[in-house]
């Protein structure tokens, strides 16, 4: 072992142990954040229109201080933007993670304070390192580098303005250049052809031992990479890879093409919940398929199902929330846009369960993201399939017609028939969500399958400038604009 990896194994000793704290003591750990964030608050605008300074108790809170979305919230934010000190958090605040949202908007501008950067964002990338150091004594993961695969940013007036990753990336010290690859200079480029040109001919004589990313675009660069080398599978460019921490999608449907490019038993996979408001959450027991919730990051968290918020000690399990936040980069009972489903409540645990506005309900159906990608697994499994992209819409009902779900799907691999691969979406779908059996038997049709071309999603995404591809809408927009865009595979 080098002496690299003896002091990183040090380091994140001292962090396994306040891990294991706020495991213990999860409710004095959040009433600790929730003082903190009191008192960062109390003298800010934001902190001065709804009194701050006399709340004592959660409920307190929640009585005197309104919930947000990012509409409601939006003045705040544009008077960060306009350079505006001590608006909703201390200072000024000079960083913007900007993200292709769900709202009116084409982009959300989510502030990104000095203390978000460092003990939420920067503190969780460490401990998926700390976690996985745990849990894997004898790696050699920290003998070589991680390539990360960001985005872009650019100064817009005083601010920096970007994918959240490119931020991270622009900002961290110089010393972080020893552990991760590729140069700053390569991983801002804002051309994505360019930068994986730039990847390819600057690390493929590097030891890199992981990768951290999206895994859409992190399949799209690795393909890239053997179409350079000439290789069969990475594993013949980089041989001691052994670890991928990935986030901002669910993974199962991509766990396959990264396991015909990686061929390795080694080869570990771990999720991480890193979104641009804040990092909530990481796996850190590689034997379940769950996160366990950070409660130290300076996120204060609350929880809403219907029209019921509850503070964390008042979830349960198997019920999916609503997550809201009050955080240390200056948002205040801000509702992300995502659900979560409570696995454990000792130690908490979560598993993602969708954007609240992704799911589908014109036929009173409810299907939801979870429900989607635990189908479309079973699915694939069956049929032999690799599944790269999908989108889900409705078919509307006409008076000769009953109503469907038209499933876009591209394939990394044909399932042995796509007649198979329908019935058994169908069955598992009806399996997992008893709203859509019971309009399976009334109102709608089974599921009509379009299939198109590989890349074409990817092509999509790059020519919108969005990061992920919408799973489920309530209505045909994304469907006709990525059926225009390329048209079905015959």
């Amino acid at each position: 072992m080098s002496f690299r990896s003896i002091l990183l194994k040090a380091w994140f000793s001292q962090r396994e142990r306040a891990i294991d704290r706020f495991r213990r003591r999860p409710a004095e750990t959040q009433e600790r954040v929730f003082r903190q964030l009191l008192r960062r608050g109390r003298r800010t605008e934001f902190g001065w229109r709804y009194d701050l300074g006399h709340v004592r108790t959660v409920e307190q809170f929640q009585t005197m201080v309104e919930t947000f979305d990012y509409e409601t919230f939006k003045p705040y934010i544009e008077k960060m933007l306009a350079g505006e000190k001590n608006v909703a958090s201390p200072g000024r605040v000079k960083l913007f993670a900007r993200s292709s949202g769900t709202t009116s908007d084409r982009s959300k501008y989510i502030p990104v304070t000095e203390e978000s950067l460092w003990w939420n964002h920067t503190l969780g990338m460490r401990d998926v390192a700390t976690v996985f150091s745990g849990n894997n004594p004898k790696t050699g993961v920290f003998e070589g580098k991680t390539l990360t695969l960001g985005g872009s940013c650019s100064r817009e007036g005083r601010n920096l303005v970007g994918d959240l990753s490119a931020i991270l990336i622009h900002e961290t010290t110089f010393w972080s250049g020893w552990f991760r690859a590729p140069r700053m200079a390569t991983a801002l480029i804002p051309d994505f052809d360019r930068k994986v040109e730039a990847i390819c001919r600057e690390c493929v004589g590097e030891n890199i031992t992981a990768f951290a990313g999206v895994p859409s675009w992190n399949l799209a660069m690795m393909r890239r990479v053997l179409e350079y080398t000439g290789r069969q599978n990475l594993l013949e460019v980089w041989p001691n890879l052994c670890m991928f921490a990935h986030g901002g999608v669910e993974f199962g449907p991509y766990r396959r093409s990264f396991e015909a490019l990686i061929p390795s038993e080694r080869m570990q996979y771990m999720e991480t919940y890193n979104a641009s408001e804040g990092f909530f959450a990481l796996a850190d027991d590689p034997s379940r398929d769950d996160m366990l919730l950070m409660l130290d990051y300076g996120n204060f968290f609350e929880f809403r199902s219907g029209g019921t918020i509850v503070p964390l000690e008042g979830v349960e399990c198997g019920r999916v929330y609503a997550m809201l936040i009050t955080s240390n980069n200056g948002l205040w009972r801000y509702e992300i846009g995502d659900t979560v489903e409570f696995t454990s409540t000792n130690p908490y645990r979560i598993r993602f369960a969708g954007r609240t506005r992704q799911y589908i309900n014109v036929f009173g159906e409810e299907l939801i993201v979870d429900n989607a990608d635990r189908a479309l697994i079973a699915a694939s499994n069956e049929t032999g399939a690799v599944v790269g992209e999908y989108t889900v819409a409705p078919c509307y009902m006409s008076l000769r017609e009953r109503g469907a779900h038209e499933w876009i799907v591209e394939f990394e691999r044909e399932p042995d028939s796509r007649e198979h691969f329908a019935e058994a979406l169908d069955r598992e779908l009806r399996a997992v969500n008893s709203d859509y059996d019971a309009k399976r038997r009334t109102t709608l049709e089974r599921q009509r399958l379009t299939v198109v071309d590989r890349g074409l999603f990817l092509a999509w995404l790059r020519a919108r400038g969005k990061n992920k591809v919408p799973r489920l809408v309530n209505d045909r927009h994304v469907a006709e604009e990525i059926l225009a865009f390329g048209g079905e595979k015959k």
